[in-house]
């Protein structure tokens, strides 16, 4: 498996400008991140990406605002325009990083509108964004997110999020599968993966409970990626935790650095 840094919760210590840079420079040969147009110019994030010679795995539509918490403008008839205008732009940005998966977030239940229609709304939006994106041939993805951190997220277990994907009905639309969000949500890991795995498309890991690097929390990891590996899945597992380190190379302990960059067994982790 192939592992990818979030650069928009690691290496925090430096402008997200700088961050591509450091992710390099620690080894790494491919970088994720939410939407950067709320941080920096598309143009210059483009570029620090090309100068630190990075594949980017896969990025966010625009959510809102994450740091005032927004966690996503499909299911809210009032902003759905911001997201439907978003669409094209960080499509174009995906076709010049040669990005070929972006998340789509749902966003909160809203208080007096019925969960089905929010739902029905979200589908049509990210109906819309798979049939713009099958021409970049991008796959889209829709995220279960735990309500604990988050507030009353829309999907929040494995099966809401799979249940959403069929129902929007597009072949590029798959599960974006986060071990540290359903383990806060339901646990039962492995069996859930093994369940739902052919709706997966990408993956992503911090330890439970406080969302730190692998080994700080409950997650045996070393079981879980065995078995993401066992099922054959030959995609990105995208690092988005929280360093508990003093910086965030502190926190690659688990990962040698030189198996960062490349395809690496999960018996050759430090975990």
């Amino acid at each position: 498996m192939r592992f990818s840094a979030n650069v928009s919760i690691l290496f925090k210590e430096a402008p997200l400008l700088e961050r591509f840079g450091r992710a390099a420079a620690a080894g790494f040969s491919a970088v994720e991140f939410w939407w950067p147009g709320h941080e920096a110019e598309l143009g210059a994030v483009e570029r620090a990406v090309r100068d630190a010679g990075l594949d980017v795995a896969l990025f966010n539509f625009d959510a809102g605002d994450m740091a005032a918490g927004d966690r996503g403008l499909v299911s809210d008839p009032e902003r759905q325009h911001l997201f439907t205008e978003n669409v094209p732009v960080a499509l174009d940005l995906a076709r010049a990083l040669g990005c070929k998966r972006m998340n789509v977030l749902m966003g909160h239940e809203i208080p007096g509108m019925d969960r089905e229609e929010q739902l029905a709304l979200a589908r049509e939006n990210v109906r819309f964004a798979a049939q713009k994106a099958e021409a970049a041939n991008v796959t889209v993805m829709v995220e279960g997110v735990n309500t604990f951190e988050n507030g009353p997220y829309l999907l929040y277990t494995t099966e809401q999020a799979v249940e959403f994907v069929e129902r929007v009905g597009r072949e590029n639309v798959r599960v974006q599968h986060d071990f540290y969000h359903m383990q806060r949500m339901e646990g039962n890991l492995v069996a859930n993966l093994r369940e739902h795995f052919d709706h997966i498309g990408h993956v992503q890991i911090a330890d439970s409970p406080g969302r730190g690097e692998p080994g700080t929390g409950e997650i045996h990891y070393p079981f879980v990626l065995g078995e993401l590996e066992r099922l054959g899945y030959d995609g990105y597992v995208g690092l988005e935790y929280n360093p508990t380190t003093g910086s965030t190379e502190e926190s690659f302990g688990w990962l040698p650095k030189e198996l960062r960059g490349r395809d690496v067994a999960v018996s050759d982790l430090g975990l």
